[in-house]
């Protein structure tokens, strides 16, 4: 019986999708007029390694709403998530 429940806890938890998330944080610019901004974004678990893998997938995607990346702050999960919600404001999670 232990191992029959055992089992099917272990076959429910492999159906449910992972959670984890990954996210980084950055900041970019636009030129003429100079603006910046400061912005949280989701990655894909490829991006999740490093900065420059992150970096590779941020730029491409702000980029083509016309801002150049300047860095990647860091790399964090979920958990990161509320504590940088209101300093990114309108760029939170917007790319």
């Amino acid at each position: 019986m232990k191992h029959a429940l055992l089992s099917l806890g272990l076959m429910a938890a492999l159906a449910l999708p992972a959670e984890a998330g990954c996210y980084a944080d950055y900041k970019a610019k636009r030129d003429n007029p100079l603006k910046l901004h400061y912005g949280v974004i989701e990655l894909p678990d490829t991006a999740c390694g490093s900065k420059q893998a992150a970096a590779r997938q941020i730029a491409g995607r702000i980029g083509r709403d016309g801002w150049t990346l300047l860095n990647v702050l860091g790399i964090f999960d979920a958990n990161g998530l509320n504590q940088r919600k209101d300093s990114a404001g309108a760029y939170f999670l917007r790319f």
